[in-house]
């Protein structure tokens, strides 16, 4: 184990397909696992992690394709994520979990496949509830914007279809430049150990291909034993809001919490994770 300061570590397990799974580790007690969601890494759940460690050993995992960890392999689909899961919980004997957006929806499909994790949290999971109001309509204009490798353009159309800051509705002719410039910053002033936005933006496709991959799907998880936390801000988009009103309906050990004043991504460094990390404590504790 590698020590970056004081207070964090970082470790690695080993997933079922051979793959090195990284993780950074905070605090002392009760394991809890943090799961980010997309075009992130661990680093920004490290605040989340921090309002955490005095309560929890905190292990703020990075998924596949990004960071510590290794790639997403030729024959990715949902269940790698979920083997992935699966390592961290074997090694470090966890119980709790927590997951962020596609990070949620990852932790829902683990909690359902692995009995160990009994207290679930979930941030707004883009699950595919309602085909009118869809999570992935920005999908084939990523793709592409991808194709064509213009990341920038890629990161508006993601900002378009999933974002609720005012900044979605600013003209594209107009943000794509605004971004290129701070993306190109970013990969100038990324710390050693995070990862730059431009690596980030490209691994949006997997997270879509999570989504799809679920659609029609949700009845599964009436069978998830687990007790669940579900969590949102009343700034989110209306297809968020709709996810959590349909998990509400189908999970049998499900309560929810509405946080007021915040959107889709509070849990982030850049939101109000003092805030989630207080309704955490409650729950888990």
């Amino acid at each position: 184990m590698t020590t970056l300061t004081l207070e964090q570590t970082t470790g690695s397990v080993t997933s079922a397909d051979g793959t090195i799974i990284g993780y950074r580790q905070l605090g002392s007690g009760p394991g809890l696992i943090l799961v980010h969601g997309g075009m992130q890494a661990s680093q920004n759940f490290v605040k989340l992690a921090e309002a955490l460690a005095d309560t929890f050993t905190v292990y703020v995992v990075d998924r596949r394709g990004r960071g510590m960890s290794g790639t997403y392999g030729d024959h990715y689909t949902l269940s790698k994520d979920v083997e992935d899961i699966q390592a961290l919980v074997t090694k470090t004997g966890a119980h709790a979990i927590f997951g962020l957006s596609s990070g949620a929806v990852i932790t829902l499909q683990s909690a359902l496949m692995t009995p160990a994790l009994q207290k679930v949290a979930l941030y707004e999971p883009p699950l595919p509830a309602d085909e009118k109001d869809a999570p992935d309509k920005w999908v084939p204009q990523f793709e592409r914007d991808i194709a064509r490798g213009d990341v920038a353009a890629a990161m508006v159309s993601v900002l378009k279809g999933t974002d609720d800051s005012p900044m979605r509705l600013i003209p594209r002719f107009v943000l794509v430049p605004m971004l290129k410039m701070g993306i190109d910053g970013d990969v100038e002033e990324t710390k050693a150990g995070d990862v730059p936005i431009k690596t980030l933006i490209p691994t949006m496709h997997y997270d879509a291909q999570i989504i799809k991959e679920l659609r029609g799907k949700l009845d599964r998880y009436k069978d998830v034993q687990a007790d669940v936390l579900l969590l949102g801000g009343n700034k989110s988009r209306s297809f968020l809001k709709t996810a959590l009103d349909r998990l509400s309906q189908i999970l049998p050990h499900a309560k929810r919490v509405e946080f007021a004043g915040v959107g889709h991504l509070a849990a982030d460094n850049g939101g109000k994770p003092e805030m989630v990390a207080a309704e955490l404590k409650r729950f888990f504790c």
